[in-house]
């Protein structure tokens, strides 16, 4: 029998061989090959759990070896897959010797099987690599299921092993397909608001469907009060469903990091992230030890909100600029390479300057230029030059109180889907192989020539702004993109000047001025 276990490395990690060796000696069991020390505590979980599960510990020297020798062994998830073979070796399970098996799981004192993390993400790079068959505790088995093409057995117990041998003997056994009644896999939590909490402020609303559709980043920036957070949350609750493509990576990176309940499935909703300001390089980008996926893989085909922004660490702050750019977080480490997926939508928000009051009607700010100055120099230039929309949020008036509930988020999210759905026609054949078409944010140079090409009035407009505004080349592309998007909304073909236009309001604060003031 080839048995397997899985070490998690970054985005896809490394299938790990247990070999179990049983001679004479003084009793004993010793684990080879740069186990760390959760793996050496778990000689003594697994001859607890052997005992008191009805096995006999062979007696004689115990040697189980996790090659490759070279790589660290990491987590306690390597508990079962080492029991399992103690016992296969000492004949008491009996298994398929023709075919690998993949075995993850924990094991309490009393043999009970515990659930551990960065299960789908083994299931599925295993079986891209020809494995067939796995064994993963109970609380995995929705998760582990989301992988089509693999025959996955679930196990609440030790004592379960004989039978669970008996059944991976069987071909025409498809393995564990159902959760158990009661037991239905529970949504994450959805952190949003609703479109129709936000009074007034049509220019506002009209900006978050555009970012929303397009995937464009966006920053919006006004006194404390204004609702900035509001909606910004609101944003998560437009946002049409995942692919099913998008739905395993999202689910796998969370499951790597260990943030899935038990018995849950895929996520299918784009994951919104919040992170306070001052959580670490690490949570953000990721990375510790062992590597976790950070803040901006968690958000991976989402949203990462950072509330007061300007509070952020600047070299943070900075470092967003590498995954904005490509969509993934590269870890370089001593030990190895690894990379995270990170393509997220990035929304920030933000006081006018450090007391908040800057532009306010009736308030006074008592901040100098210097001080806003320094404020908004967090952020910096290029990580500036990135975000598509920067949007003022003005405090509401009495008319705007007096006004009854606007539009609900799901009549937002039908007027999207359908942009969406003209889009896709569009892009037939652009998207990565079984993935979504790809979004405007995201095109690439030659899907930036082919579907957001100008005619000649709207490249002397655009002319006109480079030589205006002072464009870079990037911010130059971000506004056909943008101009796409708000054609694309109003199931538009072609991007008129108008379109370019409006995606030029929303280029106007932050290139020119020292600090962000309303006019």
């Amino acid at each position: 029998m080839a048995l397997l276990a899985f070490a998690p490395q970054g985005y896809e990690g490394y299938l790990v061989s247990v070999e179990v060796d049983i001679r004479r000696g003084i009793p004993g069991l010793d684990v080879v090959g740069l186990p760390d020390s959760a793996v050496k505590e778990a000689r003594e979980r697994i001859k607890t759990a052997i005992r008191n599960s009805g096995f006999e510990l062979p007696g004689g020297r115990i040697l189980i070896n996790l090659a490759p020798a070279g790589r660290r062994k990491e987590g306690a998830g390597f508990d079962l897959p080492m029991a399992l073979g103690v016992l296969a070796a000492g004949g008491q399970v009996a298994f398929r010797q023709d075919s690998p098996l993949l075995v993850m799981g924990e094991l309490t004192l009393g043999g009970d099987c515990r659930g551990v993390s960065g299960v789908l993400s083994a299931v599925a790079g295993a079986a891209g690599l020809g494995v067939r068959d796995f064994l993963v505790p109970w609380a995995n088995l929705e998760e582990a299921r989301a992988v089509r093409q693999a025959r996955i057995f679930a196990i609440r117990r030790l004592s379960e092993l004989p039978r669970i041998g008996t059944r991976l003997l069987d071909p025409r056994d498809g393995g564990d397909r159902a959760a158990p009644r009661g037991e239905a896999p529970p949504e994450l939590p959805e952190d949003f608001e609703d479109f129709a909490a936000i009074r007034g402020q049509e220019e506002l609303k009209r900006a978050l469907e555009v970012a929303a559709l397009g995937g464009h980043h966006l920053i919006l920036f006004g006194p404390p009060g204004s609702g900035k957070t509001m909606s910004a949350r609101s944003l998560a609750g437009i946002l049409p469903p995942l692919s099913p493509r998008e739905s395993l990576e999202v689910t796998r990176i969370h499951s790597l990091a260990g943030l899935l309940p038990e018995h849950s499935g895929l996520i299918t909703q784009p994951v919104f992230r919040s992170p306070h300001h001052s959580a670490s390089r690490e949570g953000i980008i990721g990375g510790g030890r062992p590597l976790l996926p950070g803040e901006v893989s968690l958000a991976h085909r989402g949203v990462l909100f950072l509330d007061e922004a300007p509070e952020f660490h600047r070299d943070l702050l900075q470092n967003l600029r590498e995954p904005l750019e490509t969509g993934r977080v590269n870890l370089v480490r001593a030990d190895g390479n690894c990379f995270f997926p990170a393509e997220f939508q990035l929304i920030l928000a933000a006081n006018p300057c450090p007391c908040g009051n800057l532009g306010k009607e009736k308030g006074v700010c008592i901040c100098s230029p210097q001080e806003v100055r320094r404020y908004w120099r967090q952020l910096g230039g290029a990580l500036m030059d990135r975000i598509d929309m920067r949007l003022p949020v003005r405090p509401l008036d009495s008319g705007d109180y007096a006004k009854g509930p606007g539009e609900s988020s799901a009549q937002a999210a039908r007027r999207i889907r359908q942009a969406r759905e003209f889009q896709a026609r569009r892009y037939t054949g652009e998207g990565e192989g079984a993935g979504p078409p790809p979004r405007n944010s995201r095109l690439t140079s030659r899907q930036l020539s082919l579907y957001c090409s100008l005619e000649p009035p709207e490249k002397a407009v655009l002319a006109k702004a480079i030589g205006q505004l002072g464009l870079s080349s990037r911010a130059v592309d971000s506004l056909q993109k943008l101009s796409r998007s708000l054609a694309d909304l109003e199931g538009e073909e072609r991007i008129g000047r108008h379109h370019l236009l409006e995606a030029l309001q929303y280029r106007r604060y932050g290139d020119g001025d020292f600090f962000w003031q309303y006019g």
